[in-house]
């Protein structure tokens, strides 16, 4: 890899990093900027992974007093969740990434959708609780649908933050910053998890890798810093647009 290309792609993890840390969905800007310097889809899907894990997790431990409890429920949460992304990184070091890409914009639309409306959901849940006579206990540790999104994201990872980040916007009540750093710790520990087991097998590209993650290390800090700052409504929207974005792209690339 030459100067050259090892300067563009820190520049295009400096913009992952603030999509990632922000909204999730940075693939949108890495996996076309590692095909153009001709790394093969699959080994791009796994870059893409380990290049990230690094700037979501200091984006998480910068605004840490956001996060859950670590009792015994989030704990567990934690250990499911780096389960399924480990066995989801397993699987693709040994199938070819289509089969599972041809779903992606089913994701990515649900991931959209959920995330728009998760404020109104929630709302809706708790009232409908109250008035069977219980109060609704919809906390983080116990969205079991966590484990097929971490596995989602161990196997292909595009465009997971947001499913993950539309997952947990239900359990604050649409809470953007308490989702968006749950967001971040998660998945980080979801992609330290799939990179062990990519680096096991020889499949993670170092120098293309550590280019982007130094880009997204910079561009993680300053998306959690603008996270904490800008408006709830104009991230919403920004997540909705982005969301939608990426769905139209994953259906144009794998069903036409």
């Amino acid at each position: 890899m030459d100067l050259l290309t090892a300067a563009f792609l820190t520049g295009t993890g400096v913009v992952a990093g603030i999509i990632a840390t922000m909204v999730g969905g940075a693939a949108v800007v890495i996996y076309p900027a590692l095909i153009a310097t001709g790394v093969p889809p699959q080994l791009a899907a796994v870059s893409n992974l380990a290049s990230i894990m690094p700037a979501t997790m200091l984006a998480a431990l910068s605004d840490r007093s956001q996060l859950p409890p670590f009792n015994r429920a989030f704990f567990a949460l934690i250990v499911i969740s780096v389960s399924g992304a480990g066995l989801g990184a397993a699987l693709l070091v040994l199938t070819p990434e289509r089969v599972f890409a041809a779903i992606v914009p089913l994701l990515l639309a649900f991931a959209t959708v959920l995330f728009a409306f998760s404020e109104r959901v929630s709302v809706y849940l708790r009232a409908r609780a109250a008035n069977r006579g219980h109060e609704m206990s919809f906390t983080i540790g116990s969205l079991k649908v966590l484990l097929p999104v971490s596995f989602y994201t161990g196997y292909f990872g595009a465009g997971a933050g947001i499913l993950m980040l539309g997952v947990f916007s239900l359990a604050t009540g649409g809470d953007y910053r308490a989702a968006n750093v749950a967001k971040n710790f998660v998945s980080s520990l979801n992609g330290l998890a799939a990179t062990l087991v990519f680096a096991t097998q020889g499949a993670v590209l170092w120098p293309q890798t550590l280019a982007l993650a130094v880009g997204a290390i910079a561009g993680g800090l300053v998306g959690a810093y603008v996270a904490r700052v800008i408006p709830r409504n104009v991230i919403r929207v920004l997540i909705v647009v982005v969301g939608a974005a990426l769905t139209i792209e994953f259906a144009r690339r794998y069903w036409f």
